[in-house]
């Protein structure tokens, strides 16, 4: 049966378009906040903060040993045993953790000392609980580094509100769980973002990549930047240093009120941090569920889906996953089979061909301007960079999981980098795990250590 998306809802999902006048607007807005967020006297008031990450090398191949490296950035946190044998020659193993919502709104030190625990779990488990390993901490939240291996939290996203971290220097919260432990030897010799992992794990295989993103829960950008252009760096000598934008907060001080639709505002007022992380809620999984539960739940009360008959579920926020928009859309065209499993899910019971037409296109709205979003930031970061050609390291949930958000991002992309520049998308493999312990075997070789 050839069923047509409502016109009225076509009209109404209007307001999640992004035209090329406001792409054009939105990557002006951009390259001013990281030029604001490198420079000495703006860096102060900027929402971008480009946040040196003190890692001045990538990957060349020549990195060797036994590394740990630790995940943490969600709900759950992964701990990675990996041995770099070689280029191209890795052995990995890893384990996921939970982290229960009363420990990520609880004290701090409860925090540490679950991750601490969890650490030594691990090493019993992969024997080598009495082996002294180096380990790369990849902590996925903003993060002010004044160091390799000190770096003070900023603020809490994703949902952590753990208290007495913020302003505190996690490497060291970190190493006093450890310490009160007393049983475990590990030597943290780097501390990162999710962001800068990727960048790392995708540049030991191609060494032209020099940018990463991450859309998953959050969204984050990394790049590559020339030492002239980084104002607030005081240390050796070096001729770039990857920058750690945290562009999740553009927007903060107002300014994409072009872009924000009465949805992003109600979303934005039933979050913890309300005015915060614009940029983010316009683009990451923790948000486009919601998204599209307002505006369904919207259409519902105005007649235009399920003859205006909802359900409780529907009615609940949180209840639509973001993942619940990858499985509609990989629905195809004319079947949809995902869609009403989804719905049926959620308690929605009374629906025609012409309602799951509609969900879908609402689900193809929200993740087209997620990408174009995305698309924007990246875009921007390669004009700024203005190299040849680079590849783009990808990580997260949603670019993983959507089935066209790569296709989304590329097609915009073309769009706007500038003519003559070659660009492509690598997806991360393994996510940011090896990332971390490529850092801290990149810190080892530059000491001259050899990790055996």
């Amino acid at each position: 049966m050839k069923t047509f998306v409502s016109d009225e809802i076509k009209q109404k999902c209007e307001e999640f378009q992004i035209s090329d006048a406001t792409m054009l607007s939105l990557m002006d807005l951009i390259l001013k906040e990281l030029n604001k967020g490198l420079s000495k006297k703006g860096n102060a008031e900027a929402d971008v903060k480009c946040f040196i990450t003190y890692i001045k090398d990538l990957p060349n191949g020549t990195e060797r040993g036994k590394f740990l490296a630790l995940d943490l950035g969600g709900t759950n946190f992964r701990v990675l045993l990996i041995h770099l044998k070689g280029e191209n020659d890795v052995e990995m193993q890893s384990k996921i953790y939970a982290v229960p919502q009363t420990i990520m709104l609880g004290p701090g030190d409860e925090l540490f000392d679950h991750i601490a625990n969890c650490l030594a779990d691990f090493m019993v488990e992969h024997k080598v609980f009495n082996e002294r390993l180096s380990l790369g901490f990849t902590f996925s939240f903003p993060l002010l580094q004044l160091g390799l291996t000190k770096g003070l939290l900023v603020k809490w996203t994703k949902g952590f509100n753990c208290s007495e971290v913020a302003g505190e220097d996690v490497v060291k919260l970190l190493k006093d769980a450890i310490k009160r432990r007393g049983d475990i030897q590990i030597d943290i010799c780097a501390i990162l973002n999710d962001t800068t992992g990727t960048l790392m794990s995708c540049a030991w295989k191609n060494h032209n990549c020099k940018i990463a993103l991450i859309v998953g829960t959050g969204t984050n950008a990394c790049y590559m930047e020339k030492m002239e252009n980084i104002e607030n760096y005081e240390g050796p000598e070096a001729s770039n240093m990857i920058i750690n934008t945290e562009w999740g907060a553009l927007g903060d001080n107002g300014s994409l009120e072009f872009i924000r639709t009465s949805y992003d505002r109600a979303i934005d007022n039933q979050s913890i941090n309300r005015g915060k992380q614009i940029y983010e809620k316009l683009i990451s999984g923790m948000y486009m569920g919601e998204m599209v539960r307002l505006a369904i739940l919207r259409f519902i009360d105005e007649g235009l889906l399920f003859n205006g008959i909802g359900s409780e579920l529907l009615r609940t926020s949180g209840e639509f996953l973001t993942k619940y928009i990858s499985k509609i859309e990989s629905d195809e065209l004319g079947n949809y089979k995902n869609c009403l499993e989804v719905l049926h899910k959620l308690g929605v019971y009374n629906i025609n061909y012409k309602d799951c037409a509609n969900v879908r296109y609402i689900c193809e709205c929200v993740s087209r301007r997620s990408a174009h979003l995305a698309s924007a930031g990246i875009a921007t970061l390669i004009n700024k960079m203005n190299e040849q050609s680079v590849t783009v390291a990808v990580d997260g949930s949603v670019y993983r999981y959507h089935p066209k958000y790569h296709d989304l991002m590329v097609d915009q992309m073309r769009r706007f980098v500038s003519p003559g520049i070659e660009f492509d998308l690598m997806l991360s493999e393994d996510g940011s795990g090896r990332g971390a312990a490529l850092v801290a075997a990149v810190a080892c070789r530059e000491d001259g250590r050899i990790i055996n």
